[in-house]
C-alpha cells in the first residue's frame, strides 16, 4: 500500500491525523518523520510537522483478504459491480474498498443500512479467518464521503441556526455513524455543544447553545 503524508502543528497530531484517516491504530503503521517543524517567531518562518505513515504488510493483508471476500459473495449475489481498493489519495481512506458498476446502488439500501451490513459481514469474514480484528471500509461508489459532506454541511448549517435563535434544535433519529459524524463537526464550535439523547433506534442528536450564548 501507498504511503499517507500528512502535516500538523507537531509530529504527534500530524501522526494522529494520520491514524484517523486510516482508520488503523498506531502499532499497525510505520511512522517515518519527514520534518520535525519549528514554531518561528511571532508566527513568522515557522514549517508544519509532516510525517509519512504507511499500513504494515499484515494491515495491507488484511485489505487484500477482504477484497477477496467481498469479490466472492458480489458473484454469488450475481451482482454486476467490481472492487477496487482505494489508496494513494489523503481524503481517502486507503484501508477502503470502493464498489463500482451497473448494480452497485442496490447494495447501499435505505440510509446506507444495506452498506453497513454488507461491511460487517466482510469484516467478519475476514477476522474469523485471521484470528484478528482489523477493519475495512467499504463504500459504493463513494457514497459514504459524499454522505458524510452532507452531514457535515447540515451540522453547521443547524448549529448557525441555534447560535441565532437560542433555542436547541434535535434530530430525527440516526445510526450512530451518522451521529458521530455531527457531534465530530460540531466539536470544536465555540457557540454549540451536541448530545446524544433517547434508545435504541429512536437515539437523536441535540444541538444546544452554550452557556455563554444563552440570552439572559
Amino acid at each position: 500500500m501507498e504511503s499517507l503524508e500528512v502535516t500538523a502543528k507537531t509530529v504527534e497530531e500530524a501522526i494522529e491525523l494520520a491514524l484517523k484517516e486510516l482508520g488503523v491504530d498506531r502499532e499497525e503503521v510505520d511512522v517515518v518523520v519527514v520534518t520535525e517543524g519549528r514554531s518561528g517567531i511571532l508566527g513568522i518562518g515557522g514549517e508544519p510537522a509532516r510525517v509519512r505513515v504507511t499500513p504494515t504488510e499484515k494491515t495491507a493483508h488484511h485489505v487484500t483478504l477482504a477484497k477477496e471476500i467481498l469479490e466472492e459473495m458480489l458473484g454469488r449475489m450475481e451482482v454486476d459491480a467490481s472492487v477496487r481498493l482505494k489508496e494513494g489519495d489523503p481524503l481517502d481512506n486507503p484501508l477502503s474498498l470502493d464498489i463500482s458498476g451497473d448494480d452497485s446502488g442496490l447494495l447501499i439500501g435505505r440510509g446506507g443500512a444495506s452498506l453497513s451490513a454488507l461491511q460487517f459481514l466482510v469484516n467478519f469474514m475476514v477476522s474469523r479467518k485471521l484470528k484478528e480484528w482489523s477493519p475495512v471500509n467499504i463504500d459504493v461508489e463513494g457514497y459514504k464521503q459524499r454522505k458524510q459532506r452532507s452531514l457535515e454541511a447540515l451540522a453547521h448549517r443547524l448549529a448557525k441556526r441555534v447560535q441565532n435563535s437560542g433555542r436547541p434544535f434535535t434530530l430525527e433519529p440516526m445510526p450512530a455513524s451518522d451521529r458521530r459524524i455531527i457531534h465530530m463537526t460540531l466539536a470544536d464550535d465555540a457557540h454549540v455543544t451536541t448530545e446524544s439523547t433517547g434508545f435504541g433506534d429512536g437515539r437523536r442528536v441535540s444541538i444546544q447553545p452554550k452557556a455563554q450564548d444563552l440570552t439572559p
